[in-house]
């Protein structure tokens, strides 16, 4: 097998609530599924762990309802992961920024494994699929329509727009975000303590209602720092000085990718409020704010704050970054 290819850890995979229902529905109709699925969602839907439980039920040779035995001989390939019948294609190793691309070679030498006859199920695993480029994209093409006998080829993505619709109509799909709120706020109120409802609606706001996401937020040091930034924030528009200090103070306090989340969500907050639409911060007020700025005025300061992640990419300095944004908020002329 080519160091193309890498493994991940499946022992620790799991079928969350809200995917009960299609966990079911794909094992009670294996193996009339087709040769290609498609599983998306947004970030903290668990769609990983998803495909990770499900691969494992797939190769397992001795299959049980909820998941694989965990003790058969392909169990124990998967575990050291050496499983000669299970491959994962990603981005490069060394390659992980945000335009990382899937390149045709790795699709390329795809091929002798998916034609080859062998004992049992073969599992691709492609993700992120978006990462697909377009070349690599038209060579999968090619692995979808003529697949070799009991081979499944996943992908996995979040933003299944993304993907060609060429690729998109030879897949069968499956939505892994489609999550109730009351099953999320549930997953919350039992997986972390001393939650009471309005912080479970705020974490699931941030999260875009993804339970796990929110699980993740919680533990951010920046959530818990959001009034203070406002209030900083505040007192540069109202007094116009001392930009520098603030940016010197919010740099060290956070680091930059923090830093630049908590300052996204309050932003794109203070444009609903402009917009008159509900805020995902329910318990900041952003009212003071809005005869500060226009809507043009911020979404200029947004495409910058997008920028910056950009630059970040490129090794600029963060600090630079840091005293820019702060400057850019203070700059600002009193509007009605």
């Amino acid at each position: 097998m080519s160091d193309t290819y890498s493994q991940p850890e499946l022992a620790n995979s799991t079928i969350y609530p809200w995917q009960q229902p299609i966990w079911s529905m794909l094992t009670q109709r294996f193996p009339d599924l087709g040769h290609g699925l498609l599983f998306y969602g947004k970030q903290g839907c668990g769609k990983h762990a998803f495909v990770e439980h499900f691969v494992a039920w797939l190769l397992c040779l001795n299959k049980q309802s909820q998941g694989a035995c965990g003790q058969c001989g392909s169990c124990q390939w998967l575990k050291s992961d050496t499983h000669p019948n299970y491959v994962l294609i990603s981005t490069d190793e060394d390659n992980k920024k945000a335009n990382a691309q899937i390149k045709i070679e790795k699709i390329r030498e795809l091929l002798p494994f998916v034609q080859q006859t062998v004992d049992g199920w073969r599992v691709v695993v492609i993700q992120p699929a978006e990462a697909l480029n377009t070349a690599s994209a038209n060579a999968l093409l090619k692995t979808l329509e003529e697949p070799g006998e009991r081979v499944m080829i996943i992908l996995v993505a979040e933003h299944f727009l993304k993907l060609p619709a060429t690729i998109r109509s030879r897949l069968q799909r499956y939505a892994l975000d489609r999550i109730e709120f009351d099953q999320a706020a549930q997953y919350l109120q039992q997986h972390v303590a001393d939650l009471n409802p309005t912080q479970i609606q705020l974490y699931l706001n941030l999260a875009n209602g993804m339970p796990l996401q929110a699980q993740a937020l919680i533990e951010q040091a920046w959530i818990q720092r959001r009034q203070e930034f406002l209030n900083d924030w505040l007192s540069l528009v109202q007094h116009k000085n001392s930009p520098i200090r603030y940016a010197t103070k919010w740099a060290k306090e956070l680091n930059f990718i923090d830093l630049q989340q908590l300052f996204e969500y309050l932003l794109s907050d203070l444009i609903c409020v402009k917009l008159k639409q509900p805020v995902k911060n329910i318990d900041l007020d952003f009212t003071v704010f809005s005869d500060f700025y226009d809507l043009e005025t911020l979404f200029d300061i947004y495409a910058v704050l997008q920028q910056s992640k950009i630059k970040i990419e490129q090794n600029v300095q963060t600090n630079l970054l840091v005293d820019q944004m702060f400057v850019l908020l203070m700059n600002v002329g009193h509007t009605q």
